[in-house]
């Protein structure tokens, strides 16, 4: 095992964890109606052109756009109406030279039409006749077949997140089906002889698990299926019975607690035999998380995290997110952040990451951030931001005054 806490810079973990992790992305086909934030495993071509049909966008006239050119409130054009465009049906009629035809916003334009005049611009001057008071462009008002989206076209890449609108637009092409990447399914183990379910009442000494179930969430968040696997006792036997266990059913491994330097800490040697080649990285410059281990056994990644929670999230947001992301094959996008005005000054070392969880408040049309200051075992220190605040690599400290980014949860 590498030296206990030889810290690596986090990019630098990162990478020491993904170059010994094969990430090979399993497709599943699933109902789109079902897909909302899933990853696809493979990019989507669109069957048909969208639309499929030259459609108006306005209530109003289908005419012949040279036959509207020069009209105007004291020069109208007059048009015979030949009839209307039903909803729904393709029409039974033909446009000539002269002629328009009543058509409803998304209904079909007709053979011989190129343009559709607003019902606003137009006038009726008898049963079959009307006045144009504003003349249309070509193309005016409507859509040509395939404006959209042309036959063919990939329409959503491999390795995207599905939005809503995504959802909307696969199914306006019929596409009631995709293929998408299999969530990972990660199995979550807490340890420690203090750690009670929540459900319990604590005895001094005593604390609930929260690891479980806010780095579960963080987890399921992030595209992977949380599997909690209860509370281990500081024994190695049962700890390498649990984590074997966990790490057979499931993709990767989180454990949580155990890893800081200790008599106690059984955490590094319990990896190392779950597979091979074990622990890559025992310690990464980031406050809060030092504490932390990343490893790979046969094929799978593993994690030992921090107890204190704000620790554990920290880190989990870190390296835990990042590599479910990738074992979804998604693609990489930007981190949303926003930059803002600190407005207290903030402490720290040289040579490592600080992360601190900070407040948003907009004031006289200016965005603030309020650091939230509070110890790595306080959860509440982050039910009170809105993100957190990086205070890079080899800064030493930030003063009030100055912009930063703010990494939103």
């Amino acid at each position: 095992m590498p030296e206990f806490f030889n810290v690596l810079p986090p990019a630098r973990a990162l990478e020491e964890l993904f170059a010994r992790l094969p990430l090979a992305p399993q497709p599943r086909r699933i109902d789109t109606e079902e897909a909302l934030d899933r990853v696809t495993a493979a990019p989507v071509l669109s069957p048909e052109p969208l639309p499929a049909f030259p459609r108006s966008t306005m209530d109003g006239y289908a005419v012949r756009a040279r036959d509207t050119f020069g009209a105007s409130a004291t020069l109208p054009a007059y048009l015979n109406v030949i009839g209307e465009v039903p909803m729904g049906r393709a029409p039974a009629l033909e446009l000539a030279s002269g002629q328009a035809a009543l058509v409803h916003t998304g209904g079909i334009i007709p053979a011989g039409a190129d343009a559709v005049v607003m019902i606003e611009h137009t006038q009726t001057v008898r049963a079959n006749e009307i006045e144009v008071t504003k003349a249309a462009a070509v193309g005016e008002n409507s859509l040509r077949v395939g404006e959209d989206v042309s036959a063919g076209d990939t329409v959503i890449e491999a390795g995207a997140r599905l939005r809503p609108q995504d959802l909307g637009g696969l199914m306006a092409l019929g596409i009631t089906q995709v293929e998408v990447s299999r969530r990972p399914r990660f199995g979550i183990l807490a340890t420690g002889d203090e750690v009670v379910p929540p459900q319990s009442p604590v005895a001094p000494g005593q604390i609930r698990d929260i690891n479980s179930y806010a780095v579960g969430a963080l987890v399921q968040r992030a595209g992977g299926l949380p599997i909690r696997y209860g509370i281990a006792p500081d024994d190695f036997d049962s700890l390498l019975a649990a984590s074997s266990k966990a790490l057979s059913e499931c993709d990767g491994l989180i454990l949580s607690a155990g890893s800081s330097v200790s008599v106690r800490d059984l955490t590094g040697e319990v990896i190392n035999r779950l597979g091979s080649p074990g622990v890559l990285v025992h310690g990464v410059a980031v406050k809060p998380g030092k504490p932390t281990l990343l490893a790979v056994c046969d094929g799978k990644p593993v994690f030992g995290l921090p107890g204190n929670p704000v620790s554990a999230l920290v880190i989990a947001e870190l390296f835990v997110k990042p590599t479910i992301e990738r074992m979804l094959g998604l693609r990489p996008s930007p981190q949303r952040t926003v930059r803002a005005k600190l407005t207290r000054n903030i402490a720290s070392e040289a040579g490592r990451e600080d992360y601190v969880p900070a407040r948003l408040v907009e004031r006289e049309g200016e965005l603030l951030a309020e650091p939230v200051f509070g110890k790595s075992n306080l959860i509440f220190t982050l039910i009170r931001a809105d993100g957190l605040l990086r205070v890079p690599l080899n800064v030493n400290g930030l003063s009030a005054g100055e912009m930063v980014e703010v990494r939103l949860f």
